[in-house]
């Protein structure tokens, strides 16, 4: 519990104490203040002690408690608050009873106080009995009295019972706040989720049209890359059939070529054995020359030599 909720029910609480206290001090003052009527609450009745004629059992100042019973069930030794005269003024008095006489088939009671030496002089009858003594609250009598004043019912009633109101008017603007304040948050969340409901629904309608320019987008991409493609077929073809024909041109220059390297390579066979051919001639024409010149040195000599040449022809 917080404190502030904490404070909220102590003053609850104690205003509410008042209250009862306020309600015990209207029917005290009532039953003081009217002989031929005591009121009470659920048959019980506080009264305040003013003498010391019932002491030691209660005392002046003392708030005591009785209760309204059956006159023909009270027996002699109860103690009884009575109306009677004191001093040629109608009172309430509270004394017990002595002794119970019978006259004419009515019940008269002698009563007497405690710390009284002779009994009461008037005899009590069973109409002017108002009740039985239950109980006191030693010392309570005073701030009973205290309440009686004028002072007393406005510090105690008038000014509590204000507090009381001002205190149940604060609560109930503050309920009426916190009301406000809660009908308010459940309109902003409610346009809240409006807006979000509204903002999906636009995020929704943004991604269908995007889809659909997506499409479109695509199908236009599409078109333009089959003619696209198209076109690059025509042109690939185009250069296909220019590439051949290139080839083609390139085959026919390569094989003219190729008949010019092979006539050329007849044509160097043809030098080269013709070369080899003289190249043997010169070396058979200088092994003659050899031969001759050793023939010759040999006939100089008179020396016969059979020789062969070893190779070469005689031209």
């Amino acid at each position: 519990m917080s404190g502030k909720r904490a404070i909220t029910v102590v003053v609850s609480i104690v205003l509410w104490v008042i209250i009862i206290i306020a309600a015990l001090f209207a029917v005290t003052t009532m039953s003081t203040r009217d002989i031929n009527h005591v009121s009470n609450i659920a048959g019980f009745t506080p009264l305040t002690v003013q003498t010391d004629s019932m002491a030691p059992t209660f005392n002046a100042g003392d708030l005591i408690i009785i209760k309204q019973v059956d006159p023909n069930t009270l027996q002699e030794g109860d103690i009884i608050t009575f109306h009677t005269i004191i001093q040629n003024e109608f009172a309430l008095n509270t004394h017990r009873i002595e002794s119970i006489k019978e006259v004419s088939g009515s019940r008269t009671y002698i009563t007497k106080g405690d710390n009284n030496d002779i009994a009461d002089t008037h005899m009590i009858a069973s109409g002017d009995i108002v009740g039985k003594y239950v109980t006191k609250l030693k010392g309570v009598g005073k701030l009973m009295d205290f309440l009686s004043s004028s002072t007393g019912f406005l510090l105690i009633i008038v000014l509590p019972m204000a507090a009381f109101f001002a205190y149940q008017v604060y609560h109930l603007i503050m309920v009426s706040i916190s009301l406000k304040k809660a009908v308010a948050i459940e309109s902003a969340q409610e346009a809240a989720k409006i807006m979000a409901e509204a903002e999906v629904k636009k995020s929704d309608e943004t991604a269908a049209g995007a889809v659909a320019a997506g499409t479109a987008a695509a199908a236009g991409v599409a078109s333009a890359a089959a003619e696209a493609a198209g076109g690059a077929v025509q042109t690939v073809g185009d250069t296909a059939a220019k590439a051949a024909e290139e080839a083609a041109k390139v085959s026919d220059e390569a094989a003219a070529k190729m008949s010019e390297a092979e006539a050329a390579l007849a044509e160097a066979n043809r030098l080269k054995a013709e070369y080899e051919a003289k190249l043997a001639l010169a070396e058979a024409n200088r092994l003659k020359a050899e031969y001759e010149a050793k023939l010759a040195a040999i006939q100089s000599g008179n020396e016969t030599v059979e020789t062969k040449p070893e190779s070469g022809d005689n031209n």
